[in-house]
């Protein structure tokens, strides 16, 4: 897994649970279209769905990317 550098003092870039729409989870940046942010671990846990490609994750960002999108870093996988 990419090692992200956390910024502690910013304010826009923060840790968050989030839903990940993707048909493989062997990437370690998702742009910001494909990620769901959702409130609490519970909500992400209830809202995946294999089947429609939805699996529940840990994410940092959004981070502006060198490409002009703004993206999210996987932390880790939670199903």
């Amino acid at each position: 897994m990419l090692n992200v550098i956390v910024d502690q003092e910013s304010r826009s870039l923060r840790e968050c649970f989030a839903l990940i729409k993707t048909p493989r989870q062997s990437r370690v940046r998702y742009p910001e279209g494909c990620v769901t942010a959702v409130p609490d671990e519970a909500s992400a846990r209830a809202g995946a769905d294999s089947g429609k490609n939805l699996h529940a994750a840990v994410v940092y960002g959004p981070s502006a990317s060198s490409e002009g999108q703004r993206i999210y870093y996987l932390v880790r996988w939670l199903d």
